[in-house]
């Protein structure tokens, strides 16, 4: 018997020697899923038949068997009752892929829960009529029912996993409750694009919703979903956020096949997925790779041509972990029972650009630091509050499109025009006249599970290093003490802020009538009567944000 716990004792040191070593080299897991989602029909392009759909996802299976990779390919309800749909994926091993729903609500799926059809098209992609938020809660459930039991009279089984655009909480929570989901995914964040609008959340990795908010990363256990949202599509984390600005609709820089100048281009997808694996990442790394079928295969068979063997080649070089999106789910209900801290970095953008940026994610906050030319430029911050509901929820969608936001605290894309980015740029007081500090390289450091480090030497001496916790971010002059630095918030003239008022130790906001507030436990805040909306400054060389107080 002693012996025995002795062996544990030791294999438990083991292991955690083990996990030690693996984060301090920078090996978090890197995940990544491929995921096809398929709709039986396209009513935009006459020139897209069922048939060009159809052979669209065969070609993606022949793909991913000949490089032996595994997959999720999710079923929109009319593809799922399509015979040659039904074959092709039933002929799939079930260890290699996963079958599951996609949830765009199509005519067929409608009127089999007894509803009438309100659609353009046998299919409309319309936030009032193509998706859960266009119906009621009940109508909602009588949808989730008819979907999931014919699933389940096709495949014998109810689908593990339910993705889509977006998924409000109502049925999300239905869905947990009833059918036991393992797996969310919505899309990236985006303003406009195809009139859907998700700005200010979790950016990347996963997360456990609000039982109020599919959107909102929950605070506590009692207040989640237990279902984790994975987001979608491979967002460039350098251009992605900055693309479009002024526009009423964001253009697209993600890993999807279809767009030369990204996930069709072999340079980019070969930087992308190098950053990704290589570059430091909090807890874990995760991306989807993969496109519906809307697209055709013509569009996208460069792109996915180009990324899947790259996808193989470092799944074999055990450089990634590639997963189902069930089996991620599985992992990281296992591993977190809250949302965790996450980060994604880049420390060398693509060929001709000095870029280079950090986003942190928790479930308080999320923040990204973008460097260029020497200068850097904080350009977002957003807070999350589990209390705060959207309208979906309860209510049902009026309007064609959209939206789903948080807290602003910095927003450099909707603060900004061509030419005047917002955001908080770090400045001092030289020679007695205010100059933007410069620098050189930031070095990115995980030094636990909740903190990153960053450390950016200045031009004019010292470093100015910014800790980034689950509920706070510290900042810090070492090497440098004359230095008379502070923070300035600029933004575009006209720009519509959420700022109510401004004391020294509290920033007060209001944003779609729900109030809220940072606090500075060491510096002070202030209000500049020139052309400034805030300015930070810092107590015997140091700030200290408290970000997680929820009003």
């Amino acid at each position: 018997m002693i012996r025995k716990k002795v062996i544990q004792v030791l294999l438990l040191a083991g292991i955690s020697i083990t996990g030690l070593s693996r984060a301090a080299a920078g090996q978090e897991p890197k995940i990544i899923n491929i995921v096809n989602f398929i709709r039986l029909l396209e009513p935009r392009d006459q020139r897209i038949t069922e048939d060009v759909l159809y052979q669209t996802v065969v070609k993606q299976v022949n793909i991913m068997r000949t490089y032996h990779l595994t997959g999720t390919f999710l079923l929109q309800y009319d593809a799922l009752m399509d015979h040659r749909y039904q074959e092709l994926l039933r002929s799939l091993s079930r260890d290699s892929f996963e079958i599951g729903a996609w949830w765009e609500l199509p005519q067929p799926l409608i009127e089999k829960a007894g509803l009438k059809w309100r659609g353009r098209y046998p299919w409309d992609w319309h936030a009032d009529v193509g998706f859960s938020t266009g119906y009621t809660p009940a109508e909602r459930e009588k949808i989730a029912d008819v979907y999931m039991e014919s699933f389940k009279s096709i495949f014998g089984y109810y689908p593990r996993s339910v993705a889509s655009w977006f998924i409000d909480a109502h049925t999300l929570q239905y869905l947990y409750d009833k059918y036991r989901i393992v797996a969310s995914a919505n899309c990236k964040d985006q303003y406009g694009t195809d009139g859907y609008t998700l700005w200010g959340g979790y950016w990347n990795q996963a997360y456990y919703p609000s039982r109020v908010n599919s959107y909102m990363p929950a605070q506590n256990a009692a207040s989640q979903i237990p279902v984790p949202v994975f987001r979608m599509l491979g967002s460039d984390p350098v251009r992605q956020y900055d693309q479009g600005i002024s526009a009423e609709r964001q253009g697209v820089i993600t890993l999807e096949p279809v767009y030369p100048e990204a996930g069709g281009s072999e340079s980019w997808v070969n930087w992308f997925l190098k950053t990704f694996t290589e570059d430091p990442s909090l807890n874990f790394n995760y991306t989807q790779a993969g496109q519906e079928n809307s697209f055709t295969w013509d569009a996208m068979a460069k792109g996915f041509e180009i990324q899947m063997p790259l996808i193989a080649n470092l799944r074999d070089k055990g450089k990634i972990r590639l997963e189902t999106m069930a089996q991620s789910g599985n992992w990281f209900r296992t591993h977190y029972k809250v949302t965790p801290p996450t980060s994604f970095s880049v420390t060398k953008d693509v060929e001709g650009s000095d870029r280079k940026t950090l986003w942190y994610n928790s479930r308080f906050y999320r923040v990204n630091m973008l460097w260029e030319g020497g200068d850097l430029r904080i350009r977002d911050i957003h807070l999350f509050n589990e209390k705060i509901p959207d309208i979906y929820t309860t209510q049902v969608a009026t309007s064609n499109e959209c939206t789903f936001f948080t807290l602003p605290v910095v927003d450099g894309y909707l603060w900004s025009k061509p030419g005047q980015l917002a955001g908080l740029r770090v400045k001092a007081l030289v020679n007695g006249q205010e100059a933007t500090l410069k620098g050189g390289d930031p070095i990115f450091r995980n030094l636990d599970k909740e903190t990153v480090l960053v450390s950016w030497p200045l031009s004019q001496g010292g470093t100015l290093q910014v800790t980034l916790k689950e509920k706070t971010i510290s900042m810090k002059l070492t090497g440098n003490k004359s230095l008379n630095w502070y923070l300035d918030l600029e933004t575009a003239p006209g720009a519509t802020l959420p700022f109510t008022n401004v004391s020294p130790r509290q920033v007060d906001g209001s944003f779609e009538t729900f109030n809220y507030h940072i606090s500075a436990d060491k510096g002070s805040f202030s209000k500049p009567s020139y052309g400034v909306v805030l300015r930070l400054q810092p107590e015997k060389n140091e700030i200290h944000l408290d970000l997680a107080a929820i009003n």
